[in-house]
């Protein structure tokens, strides 16, 4: 598998990291409303990524997927993990482990293609970058893009480390 440029996981600046957890502690605040806003927004662009969701993979409208509790406290798990690893962005060891739990878990028990991560981490920055147009500046946007980037490799990564075949 070619490792496409952006897929290079890129050094973090302390800088970035700052700006990155700044950003974040507004975000978070709200974490279940904006990880439902990245969800409902990841299914409608990507309706092929319900089909791992037996509770709401024949939901089409929005506002029924809203309404999920099933939805809800999936975007709770999702927020929390991002969050574990913001908050642990200077430790990467920690950073490390706990994409590679997210990663492992979805490769052998949930079956997920790991494309599927790419897709949503950058609805994630689609949704934040507009909810949040004030505090995602450009550097705010790069440094973002940095940890999309990271996010996504050691997920894959641990992929790869379980033998990943699909």
């Amino acid at each position: 598998m070619e490792i496409e440029r952006w897929e290079r996981s890129e050094e973090i600046s302390d800088a970035e990291k700052k700006v990155i957890q700044e950003t974040w502690s507004r975000v978070y605040a709200n974490c279940e409303d904006v990880g439902v806003s990245i969800l409902i927004r990841f299914f409608v662009n990507f309706p092929s990524a319900k089909q791992y969701f037996s509770q709401f993979k024949h939901m089409e409208d929005p506002l029924e997927m809203e309404r999920s509790l099933q939805l809800r406290k999936h975007a709770r798990r999702v927020m929390g993990a991002i969050n574990t690893v913001v908050e642990n962005i200077n430790d990467s060891e920690k950073v490390s482990s706990v994409l590679a739990l997210v990663g492992k878990a979805h490769a052998l028990k949930h079956k997920v293609e790991p494309i599927y991560f790419k897709k949503l981490t950058g609805v994630m920055l689609e949704v934040i970058a507009e909810e949040y147009a004030n505090d995602f500046t450009p550097e705010a946007h790069g440094a973002w893009t940095k940890m999309r980037t990271l996010i996504y490799t050691h997920v894959t990564a641990a992929y790869k480390e379980v033998g990943w075949a699909q």
